[in-house]
């Protein structure tokens, strides 16, 4: 299958990749008849080539116009795409637009702060950025449920702006409804998001594999003070994958960067054994580091993954504590177990007892095996394969009158056969509500129906 690895020696952010993806063999006048069908109104695509050290690589980004169309002269190509909308700015800490400029940092700006940088030519702009009213979650999605866009796609992005979404809520304290997005509210993230999603359908990416994340580190000045790098939203979309500082006194993963690689990616800390690259494309930043500030991506493929046959594993048990079972049942499901549980049995002699009973993939069994033979006092194990029909699952996150829960369906032919709301998610809003947990479970089993209606 068709994969590509990330290498974020210098962070990532959305137009990085997005950039990587377009030197990868992305046309841009593919970019742009899709982005035609959000209707996003007015906007200009930065299309050009930025040498970083020497290694020539990919530069994306977008500008945005005043309210009314101008002419925009200054020495650089750009691709020029507008449309008569509005359109809406997104960051608080900067406080001067400036032009493009290849030795000068315009990235990505989020929900936090960064630097404003004053670096070559800089004169009167009519793209600049200018403070606007900003969207909340349910706006972002209206506007991408709208287009014409694959229902993939739809899907997909709904993923990545639901996870930033939810770690910003958290940031500040908020609910996920009240939670405005400064920077994924913005018409330039929206067009990275969407853009790095029809990339990677447009290549054929199945698999992206990243590998450990640098942040950066220091501190950046915005109007309430200085900020620490990665920004608390970043640090909290990092949570669960392997990153470091580096080096590098900047921010250099973005939120957005930071949203891309948890939602899409899988962490491999080196190239995937069996991972074949035909390519390497470059995404470049527009800082100008000590380091080479570019996204290198390698673009190949790894050996498609076979289907694992499911075994039910089972041991009869007689001479061991509830408390060991529940423990042994926790482990397993955490080494990767597919299910696990406890039955009460009748044994020889009208002894009373238990069978320890999972589900395991087959290229999982010796792993999980060990966990059992050396966790309980069973002397040995059997196991069989089973055949199984399964539903598709899919996540989403409903808002209820006491916060956001995240719930999951089982679908069979596009069709809802299941609704559930996750226990953990409506448990921990109930500690933090002092609402009955029947409540807000109730609550959120019905947002859920509400949600598939819309």
């Amino acid at each position: 299958m068709k994969a590509i690895y990330l290498e974020t020696f210098a962070g990532i952010s959305g137009n990085m990749l997005l950039g990587a993806l377009l030197d990868a063999g992305f046309p841009i006048d593919v970019l742009r008849s899709e982005l035609e069908k959000l209707n996003l109104g007015e906007y200009e695509l930065v299309y050009q080539r930025a040498n970083k050290l020497g290694i020539d690589a990919q530069y994306f980004n977008v500008l945005l116009p005043h309210g009314h169309e101008h002419s925009h002269n200054h020495e650089h190509h750009h691709e020029e795409h507008t449309h008569e909308h509005s359109h809406e700015e997104h960051f608080h800490c900067q406080e001067y637009a400036h032009a493009y400029d290849p030795s000068a940092q315009h990235e990505e700006h989020h929900g936090h702060c960064h630097e404003g940088h004053h670096h070559g030519h800089h004169h009167e702009l009519p793209y600049a950025h200018h403070h606007h009213e900003h969207r909340n979650l349910k706006a972002v999605m209206d506007i991408i449920e709208a287009s014409a866009l694959s229902q993939s796609i739809k899907e997909k992005a709904r993923e990545v702006f639901t996870a930033i979404a939810i770690v910003e809520a958290k940031v500040h304290g908020k609910t996920v409804e009240e939670v405005h997005f400064h920077e994924v509210g913005a018409i330039d993230t929206i067009i990275d998001i969407v853009g790095c999603l029809l990339g990677l359908e447009y290549l054929g990416i199945e698999k992206v594999y990243v590998g450990k994340i640098t942040t950066g580190h220091g501190f950046v000045k915005c109007a309430h003070g200085l900020m620490p790098v990665p920004a608390p939203a970043t640090s909290e979309l990092l949570q669960g994958l392997p990153q470091e500082k580096g080096k590098v006194a900047k921010e250099l993963t973005t939120p957005t960067g930071a949203a891309l690689a948890k939602v899409l990616g899988e962490v491999s800390l080196e190239l995937p054994a069996d991972f074949v690259s035909d390519k390497l494309a470059y995404g470049a930043g527009t800082w100008e580091l000590e380091i080479p500030n570019v996204l290198r991506v390698h673009v190949g493929s790894v050996a498609d993954e076979k289907e694992d046959a499911i075994l039910e594993v089972a041991c009869n048990i007689d001479d061991m504590s509830g408390e060991i079972f529940a423990y042994v049942i926790d482990k397993l499901l955490v080494a990767g177990a597919l299910d696990a549980w406890a039955e009460p049995i009748v044994m020889k002699k009208g002894r009373p007892a238990y069978k320890l009973c999972f589900l395991v993939k087959e290229s999982k069994l010796d792993e999980l095996l060990n966990i059992v033979l050396a966790e309980t006092t069973t002397l040995g194990v059997r196991y069989h394969k089973v055949d199984r029909t399964i539903l598709e699952r899919k996540n989403a996150v409903v808002v209820t009158a006491y916060g956001a829960v995240e719930v999951k369906y089982g679908m069979r032919n596009g069709k809802a056969m299941n609704i559930a709301p996750e226990f953990e998610s409506c448990k921990q809003l109930a500690l933090e509500t002092g609402v009955p947990l029947k409540k807000i479970m109730q609550q959120a089993q019905v947002a859920a129906e509400e949600l598939l209606n819309e």
